[in-house]
């Protein structure tokens, strides 16, 4: 693959990223805000509350995880391009934060998802 191909993969898999990012967020902040009234409507909508969270967590995270490492390994052939440009040298540059997204955002996740199932029961 030549660098704009790579490019407009890093871009594609960048995209997929935040994309994947975006429902288990949305649920979680829904959530937050709609404990009480989950609370009162009993323990089967709790447990499918946590269900649904839970698989959108998962599948979320995997999303994620995927996305960032095809975007590292992008990354490590862009580093290979000789006389590449500087949007080139800055995605090599910048790509380890690409751990932030594969590791410490799912962690977060748990820890949200932690603190919800205690809010929950």
């Amino acid at each position: 693959m030549d660098e704009r191909q790579l490019l407009e993969l890093w871009n594609k898999l960048r995209n997929q990223l935040m994309f994947a990012q975006l429902a288990p967020t949305f649920l979680l902040i829904t959530t937050v805000g709609l404990v009480a009234q989950i609370r009162e409507a009993g323990a089967f909508a709790v447990w499918a509350t946590l269900g649904i969270l839970a698989a959108s967590g998962i599948l979320g995270a995997l999303a994620e995880y995927s996305a960032a490492h095809e975007a590292q390994a992008v990354a490590r052939d862009l580093a290979k391009i000789e006389n590449p440009s500087h949007l080139t040298k800055g995605i090599v540059k910048n790509a380890v934060w690409l751990h932030v997204a594969k590791y410490l955002t799912p962690a977060i996740f748990v820890g949200i998802f932690v603190a919800l199932v205690l809010a929950l029961i």
